[in-house]
């Protein structure tokens, strides 16, 4: 019984300890996550001409100087973006770590640096 009562009180200190050293996600990077996983399925299945109108709307959006896009369609653009990568690694395979390098790109922008590059415009 002792023995039992000592692995538990050490797998229990143990998972104290691990769960202090998880980083915490930013409420961008959760953002994120669920833009990808609400959007995913129906980016596997766009065209090229969809993702062209995508990405094109989104262009026009960032650089109209009249327009300040919010976090989420910041967002929901870039996320959608970073997902048709996905839909390219599948399609061509030998090009999946140009695909995956583009998706990590994508993921990687950042709203406060839209913000930074839009107030930088105005000046």
């Amino acid at each position: 019984m002792r023995k039992i009562i000592v692995f538990l009180f050490i797998v229990f200190f143990s998972k104290i300890v691990l769960a202090q050293n998880e980083p915490k996600k930013s409420t961008d990077a959760i953002m994120k996550e669920q833009i990808y996983e609400a959007n995913k399925k129906k980016i596997m299945n766009f065209s090229m001409k969809d993702f062209d109108q995508l990405f094109f709307e989104f262009s026009e959006k960032k650089s109209d100087p009249n327009l300040i896009l919010s976090k989420e369609e910041f967002y929901n653009y870039t996320v959608k973006i970073a997902a048709y990568s996905d839909r390219l690694a599948k399609l061509y395979p030998k090009e999946k770590e140009i695909a995956e390098a583009n998706k990590q790109k994508w993921l990687s922008e950042n709203y406060q640096d839209y913000l930074l590059s839009k107030a930088s415009a105005k000046k």
